[in-house]
């Protein structure tokens, strides 16, 4: 697996965030950033599970979602499409959050 980028929550706003109104999230796109940081800053009723909102998560790209959630501590986020070439799911394993995504 590749990583992507590590994700981590913050509460103030950064510079170049953009918004994603059907995620009520704040981003950044972590290919601007020389550390492949994305910030994401939630709106307070965001739907997202407390694990998202809270915990640095590191992605990885995989080939498979349904291989790479095996033997995760914990599925926070099953398998879902987010854009018509990607689908995602988040992982707790080993007590660190996991973002995984899978290209077509």
């Amino acid at each position: 697996m590749k990583v992507n980028h590590i994700g981590v929550p913050v509460s103030k706003p950064v510079p170049n965030e953009e918004y994603v109104a059907e995620m009520k999230v704040h981003l950044t796109h972590p290919e601007e950033h020389p550390f492949l940081f994305e910030y994401l800053r939630f709106d307070a009723d965001a739907p997202q599970p407390e694990e998202l909102k809270k915990m640095i998560h590191i992605a990885y790209e995989c080939p498979s979602l349904e291989e790479a959630i095996k033997g995760a501590d914990k599925i926070v986020i099953e398998p879902f499409q987010r854009l018509e070439n990607l689908r995602l799911a988040f992982i707790i394993k080993d007590g660190i959050l996991m973002e995984l995504m899978e290209f077509s």
